[in-house]
């Protein structure tokens, strides 16, 4: 068995190089697509750019970005921002010396934005561009790609576009046709066949092997200078017809004399384009490698690495790249397990072009535009189609035909523009066109869990539409305030408390605030009161909403908005004023008689004064435990003055609040009826004062008084019957 570190060293190598086979000769297509459009020899300059960029990314992200197994190379996107902004700068009048210049600042600024974007940690933000603005961003990307190798695999004038040289039918060269087909044709068809070779290679290999084929029938095709249907010499001087690679870098310096503000400006809205599409291919690319090998990879860190790779490219001429998923992909099937792969993927590039630059110049041009070809039309969101077949992702679909449509018209910067404008128009509608009311009840259908009596409870079943509980959810904002205020409009006219329940509330803006406002405003001109219960200390954005709400004016020590922690605090404070409003005895701090107790009414004097012999009374301070979960216990509580909350706890720390029984009301009746354990914990919530009726001593009057005890049963089965009636019908309600 290999020792570990020489098992990884090698699977290592294996999948660098597999990866560079398929990198390098992507990265001269790329650099011939967007040096080709300065025409001359630059074409072959472009092959070299593509190499070194090859290099200085592999070498340089891996060692500094930190993801295992990732391939950092020349992309699809960079070639098309960066062929896109040279043509432009032609047309603007700029010379070709200022436009080699210009592309090289243009990677350099890119670079640097992508390190300020990892120094930021926005990492994870720009994972989240939508979906449809990076599918028709990509599917735009590769019909430009694909429409401008099309003039080079006809074998065209270079100055012809797309429609141009598709129209110039006696322009056509039948030499260039055929490599181009022969290559397109292996690479799709090479993986069906053999797959431990990448299709790039074997394409490239076919498209030259039918080059030289051609050529025994064209010997014009078999000489270097002149040709254009090859990449052309990749070193030398100028004289000897090739691209001095060393003079081209020097006079691209040179020309920083000549530049003005305005080229200078031009870089601004490309390079911010070309970051954060080199940053979602790279970060793309990760969640995948994450994927597959169950790792997890550190975005701000692969930001860094990856625009410090892209400055070094660029200040050795290369063109800037990205993490690219099929070359990672073919380093991860050959056996990668870490960085180290990334960089000898990079020093091979080197190695292929020191030993074999001759052999590069005679890469056909056709046969770089085949590979091209297929690497554009994969790229177009074929999967996108199936948007067509729901009304609801319709639009969606339209977002990528516009961005795609800008792409192709005017520009892939305008595009980005014009596809997250829509993204972000789509979103809001669809937050406009959710309900921002998850439900609205009235105050007769739905109670606290304060344990009422029962004439408590039929004063509430009456009156208690003199309160609106409305629960909100989603996002609360200019788009959905209208809305709200339609539901609660007329509540407003009615009731004397509105109580927004909080809890699903995700965001709030001003708009919303100053609605609020109005609504609170309404209803202290009816005397009536907006309650906010569980108001969410940070919504996702990290806002504290309170602190928001405190600092606008909508709540205040002046303010008659009252706020609590839960819905049911809000709930419970309603009732109260409710039954107090409507209850013949205003005096709760007097002590409740036993004839006083709804479980005792209408009972004969002398059986209440025979069962009151039997019972204690107890005062128990607010904070008093009266007894606790798992405490053995057969004594029947009556309420005389005061609360008592029963809670079931949950863990040291936490429990949840089962009811709050109040005055008049009983509560330890299981574990009386059955002799139990207490199942929950009883605390005072005030000071108390009890009755208190054990069931030994109850049995035993039982013996003599039969018939008091049966009533005493019967009264409390009639109490426990009302009250799970009433939360049967409160759950039927909730169910609607």
């Amino acid at each position: 068995m290999d020792h570990p570190k020489i098992s990884t060293l090698s699977g290592d190598f294996w999948g660098g190089l597999a990866a560079m086979l398929v990198a390098l000769p992507a990265a001269i297509a790329f650099g011939v697509t967007i040096y080709a459009t300065l025409g001359g020899t630059n074409a072959a300059l472009g092959a070299m750019a593509g190499i070194l960029g090859a290099t200085a990314l592999g070498l340089v992200a891996p060692a500094l970005g930190g993801t295992n197994r990732l391939i950092t190379a020349p992309c699809a996107p960079a070639a098309a921002v960066l062929a896109a902004f040279a043509i432009e700068a032609l047309r603007g009048g700029a010379t070709v010396a200022a436009v080699l210049l210009l592309l090289t600042l243009l990677g350099l600024l890119a670079g640097g934005l992508q390190v300020a974007f990892g120094v930021l940690r926005l990492g994870r933000l720009i994972k989240y561009m939508p979906y449809t603005v990076v599918s028709g961003y990509l599917s735009g990307v590769g019909l430009i790609i694909i429409a401008s190798q099309a003039p080079k695999l006809l074998g065209t004038p270079k100055d012809l576009q797309f429609w141009q040289a598709l129209l110039a039918f006696d322009l056509w060269r039948w030499q260039s046709i055929a490599v181009g087909v022969a290559t397109m044709a292996t690479m799709v068809g090479a993986p069906y066949l053999v797959k431990s070779i990448p299709a790039a290679i074997l394409g490239l290999v076919a498209g030259v092997a039918t080059y030289f084929v051609v050529g025994q029938f064209d010997p014009a095709l078999l000489t270097l200078a002149g040709n254009s249907l090859v990449v052309g010499a990749l070193g030398g001087s100028a004289q000897g017809g090739g691209a001095s690679f060393i003079e081209g870098l020097w006079s691209r310096w040179i020309a920083v004399a000549a530049l003005n503000l305005d080229q200078l400006r031009m870089l601004a809205m490309p390079a911010l384009t070309l970051a954060v599409l080199l940053s979602i291919d790279t970060l793309k690319t990760c969640v995948v490698i994450d994927a597959l090998t169950r790792s997890r990879h550190d975005s701000n860190r692969e930001l860094i690495g990856q625009g410090l790779g892209n400055i070094a490219s660029g200040l050795i001429g290369g063109i800037p790249g990205a993490g690219t998923m099929g070359a990672t992909l073919v380093n991860i099937s050959g056996g990668a397990s870490s960085r180290m792969s990334g960089m000898i993927e990079g020093g091979l590039a080197l190695f292929a072009f020191l030993l074999l630059a001759p052999l590069l110049s005679w890469i056909p041009v056709a046969a770089l535009a085949g590979i091209l070809i297929v690497v554009g039309v994969r790229m177009i969101d074929r999967n996108s189609l199936h948007f067509l077949k729901a009304r609801s992702t319709m639009l969606d679909f339209a977002v990528i035909v516009a961005v795609v449509g800008t792409a192709l018209t005017v520009s892939l910067i305008a595009a980005s523009g014009v596809g997250i404008v829509l993204a972000a128009m789509l979103f809001i509608r669809e937050q406009i066109g959710g309900s921002i009311v998850r439900r609205k009840l009235l105050g007769n259908e739905t109670f606290s869990k304060r344990v009422r009596t029962q004439r408590e409870m039929e004063i509430l079943t009456i009156h208690g539409e003199r309160c609106a509980v409305v629960e909100l959810q989603g996002s609360l904002f200019f788009g959905t305030a209208d809305q709200l205020y339609i539901c609660l409009e007329p509540e407003l006219k009615t009731r004397d408390f509105v109580i927004l329940d909080m809890r699903r509330l995700q965001t709030v803006d001003l708009t919303a605030v100053h609605l609020l406002e109005q609504v609170k405003d309404m209803l202290a001109e009816r005397n009536g009161c907006l309650i906010f219960s569980q108001i969410p200390l940070h919504l996702p954005s990290g806002r504290n909403m309170q602190k928001y709400f405190k600092r606008v004016g909508l709540m205040g020590a002046n303010s008659p908005v009252r706020v609590f922690v839960e819905l049911d605090d809000a709930l419970e404070w309603v009732e109260d004023r409710i039954i107090a409003d409507h209850s013949l005895e205003k005096n709760e701090e007097t002590l409740l008689e036993l004839h006083q107790l709804e479980l005792f009414g209408g009972r004969k004097e002398q059986t209440l004064a025979a069962l009151e012999q039997c019972m204690e009374t107890r005062h128990v301070v607010a904070g008093d435990r009266i007894f606790l979960r798992g405490e053995a216990g057969d004594e029947l509580f009556l309420i005389r003055r005061g609360a008592v909350r029963i809670t079931l706890p949950l863990n040291e720390r936490q429990s949840h609040h089962l009811g709050t029984f109040g005055r008049g009301a009983f509560f330890g009746e299981m574990a009386f009826l059955d002799g139990g354990l207490r199942s929950a914990d009883a605390t005072a919530f005030v000071d108390t004062d009890l009755f208190v009726l054990r069931r030994s001593v109850f049995d035993t009057l039982a013996e003599e008084h039969k018939k008091l005890a049966l009533q005493l049963m019967e009264g409390l089965a009639s109490v426990l019957a009302s009250r799970l009636r009433y939360t049967n019908a409160e759950l039927r309600i909730l169910e609607l």
